[in-house]
């Protein structure tokens, strides 16, 4: 077990003695280049001085929106370094989105190199090698103490809008100290592919393990949604550490297992949703045969990522033990603990519970409780989930209680897709579910009761919706009511709505919607190979054939091979129709080349 984490109040600490142990070692590699500790230190340096110069220090939050490589990582310790808290801003969500959470956050700073409309009048903006003004003093860096915010990452909301979770210096510190004391890192140095959105909160115990010294791989997009890529660049880098929930597995899985046993030993770290009973069984299988190990990791944002951790082995899913130094609870309504085997409402209390939601202190009331067990001023986190702790000291993941949801290892409020949808002027109500698909993560749908004669189509709410949510969020499906079903008592009766229609196991589709030679037919197979069809028209639509957006990453990640970087995920939900996207991919090459 190592100990680089123990006792830190902040992660700086760590980084300060990577710099002077192994100032020549790599400490980031990205597309873009490969950084040393000594230059990660000099550009960091730089970047914080020149923030402070700017009035930013203790207390205030920088936005960060850059894409993947080196110089995110530079930003986000620069920030730290400044002794201000970061607010990741992933340049893929909808502009809608990333503007209300640079407001809502109040930043007073943004570092980026293509969006400065992200940030409010009277913040400043940088980009991320502004060097530091000649002259100033560099007394200043370095002095955030562990009760000082490091970051803000923004989750899902159930009033329609995301919500900010402001967590502590102290609270990251003790996280990676928990972490590497149960042996979850292994022997340092070690190479860690960073691989989740930096607005996920699961990328903090990604890139800060640059501050145990170890090397911090940034992945690509490209490399994150494609299989084969993300492989080549594992061996390319030769990764020890890999960080993935169990709905990404689902797709890397066939290239993952097909690993020669013997070789370098990959270890995942998977969370962010529940690992099913066949993943489980695969992943215990392929460490006993030398492939790879696995371990599970359970925690909501609201704690520091991560609150248990356990070995992914034998035949029975758990979510782990609790990491130390935290505390769990399984609790009845009353607040009082539940005997072993029984179900309760898990509770979390200790050093990694956040300060609470940001602007929102009637909502941080309600989660965040006095703890009754705990030493006088402690507080305990209200999980909303069902647990059981078993005899054995672990504890058994159940469901949720509320309307919360996990989707592709993304936390999901359905109630903020139906407050979007919601404002749409033909609609008059709606509710969204998750249904099982038969994939790991199920499919959003969305059931609308139409203001008027007649609703919206699939497609235009879909580009509605995508407008103003993330990818993930995006319902797959819609049904359109008369009315939504109520029980006797008056309450939306959920049992009630009806399934929306299976899509089509695949047919040949009618000799006159076919798709054309060129770019239709290579859209036509793409889609044919992550959707598991053998029949595909120019007319069809990609979600209403049972795509959702872990289908949809795969498929445009395999067109680009062919058309390259000129196409998103976000357009197969502005041009779900096969016919459709190829044009739009058509026209996209002309533009691009210069022709029209």
């Amino acid at each position: 077990m190592g100990d680089h984490f123990i006792k830190q109040e902040t992660l700086l600490t760590g980084l300060r003695r990577a710099v002077l142990e192994a100032p020549e070692r790599t400490a980031v590699t990205a597309a873009d280049g490969t950084l040393t500790f000594a230059e990660l230190d000099h550009r960091t340096r730089e970047l914080a001085t020149a923030l402070v110069a700017r009035g930013i220090s203790r207390g205030g939050r920088v936005g960060v929106c850059l894409e993947r490589g080196t110089g995110l990582v530079v930003a986000l310790l620069a920030v730290w370094r400044a002794g201000a808290a970061s607010v990741p801003l992933d340049p893929e969500y909808p502009d809608e989105r990333l503007a209300y959470m640079a407001e809502e956050a109040g930043i007073r700073a943004l570092i980026t190199s293509r969006r400065p409309e992200l940030a409010p009048a009277d913040a400043v903006v940088l980009g991320p090698d502004t060097a530091a003004d000649t002259g100033l003093s560099e007394e200043h860096l370095d002095n955030c103490s562990g009760s000082d915010s490091a970051y803000v990452i923004f989750t899902s909301g159930s009033t329609g809008r995301p919500k900010g979770v402001e967590v502590t210096h102290r609270s990251v510190a003790s996280l990676a100290a928990a972490l590497d004391r149960v042996g979850a890192y292994g022997p340092g140095p070690r190479v860690v592919a960073w691989n989740a959105s930096v607005a996920f909160d699961a990328s903090v115990k990604q890139w800060t393990r640059v501050c145990r010294g170890d090397t911090v791989v940034v992945l690509t997009e490209e490399e994150r949604k494609d299989a084969t890529q993300l492989e080549l660049a594992l061996r390319r880098h030769d990764v020890d550490d890999l960080d993935l929930t169990p709905s990404h597995w689902t797709f890397l899985e066939e290239t993952l297992l097909a690993r020669p046993a013997g070789e370098r030993m990959l270890r995942l770290f998977m969370g962010g949703e529940a690992i099913p009973e066949h993943t489980w069984r695969k992943l215990a299988e392929a460490r006993d045969r030398g492939i790879l190990e696995c371990l599970n990791l359970y925690g909501p944002t609201e704690c520091t990522v991560d609150a248990t951790v356990g070995w992914v082995t034998g035949e029975v899913p758990g979510i782990g033990t609790a990491l130390p130094d935290g505390r769990l609870y399984v609790l009845d309504d009353g607040l009082r603990q539940v005997a072993d085997e029984a179900e309760g409402e898990l509770y979390i209390a200790g050093p990694r519970v956040a300060r609470g939601y940001v602007n929102r202190p009637g909502l941080t009331a309600q989660r965040f409780l006095a703890d009754p067990f705990g030493e006088p001023g402690s507080r305990m986190y209200r999980t909303g989930d069902r647990v059981r702790h078993r005899t054995d000291g672990t504890f058994e993941y159940l469901g949720r209680r509320d309307r919360q949801a996990k989707v592709r290892g993304y936390r999901v409020e359905l109630g903020e897709i139906e407050a979007v949808l919601g404002r749409h002027p033909q609609i008059a109500g709606v509710r969204v579910v998750v249904r099982a698909d038969g994939s790991d993560g199920g499919r959003l749908v969305a059931y609308l009761v139409p203001a008027g004669a007649s609703a919206p189509g699939a497609e235009e709410l879909r580009a509605y919706a995508a407008s103003a949510l993330p990818e993930f969020m995006v319902p797959s499906a819609f049904a359109v009511l008369a009315a939504l079903p109520l029980t006797p008592n008056g309450k939306l009766d959920e049992a009630a709505l009806p399934a929306p229609e299976d899509p089509p196991t695949g047919t040949d589709p009618r000799p006159d919607s076919a798709p054309r030679a060129g770019t239709e037919a290579v859209v036509a197979q793409a889609w044919r190979e992550v959707l598991g069809l053998t029949g595909i028209g120019r007319d069809d639509d990609f979600f209403a054939l049972g795509g959702h957006s872990m289908t949809a990453i795969r498929a445009v990640a395999g067109l680009k091979k062919t058309f390259g970087p000129i196409i998103t995920t976000k357009d197969i939900y502005r041009h779900s129709r096969l016919g459709a996207f190829a044009a739009y991919i058509d026209s996209r090459q002309t533009t691009t080349d210069g022709t029209a």
